[in-house]
């Protein structure tokens, strides 16, 4: 569902993605928001572990993200979301009520330097290739100015991997 078209729900997720950065111990090394998804390369800080930061991640999102939707008084799509939502809760039994992240992430080990790249030249020009900018540098809510400008910075902190 393509949830994150609206700027606020965008800050959520930009907003929870710094704070475990700063408090638990999240890599972020690219990223991009899209639409309907999420793309990070990311690790963890020793002494900590990446799957608990991403469980950590994706339930305070998922609340935050339906509590603000419920409140929206300009969300057009509300009561249509918010039944998606609830359907995909109800079809799994770890779910009180809504379900806003599939269960399981999709995480792939980048063995080497070119699996790597690969990856970050496709994330990063995710938004070029829907048409909504020219350049992936010129997508705010991605981590591509980062690998672009050694003086512009991005919205969150990332480690490059080059």
């Amino acid at each position: 569902m393509d949830v994150f078209t609206r700027e606020t729900y965008r800050q959520i997720l930009i907003d929870s993605l710094l704070y475990c950065i700063q408090s638990k111990g999240l890599v972020l090394y690219v990223w991009v928001i899209m639409s309907n998804h999420v793309h990070l390369i990311a690790s963890a800080q020793t002494d900590y572990e990446l799957s608990a930061c991403m469980r950590d991640l994706k339930k305070y999102t998922s609340r935050q993200l339906i509590k603000a939707i419920e409140e929206n008084i300009q969300e057009s799509r509300k009561v249509w979301l918010l039944w998606l939502f609830k359907k995909a809760g109800q079809a799994n039994s770890n779910n009180i009520t809504y379900q806003f992240w599939q269960q399981d992430n999709h995480p792939v080990e980048l063995r080497t330097n070119e699996m790597l790249e690969q990856r970050l030249t496709y994330l990063h020009h995710n938004p070029v290739n829907v048409g909504w900018v020219w350049e992936p540098q010129h997508y705010k809510y991605s981590s591509a100015i980062d690998y672009c400008s050694d003086v512009e910075k991005g919205l969150l902190p990332v480690a490059r991997l080059c």
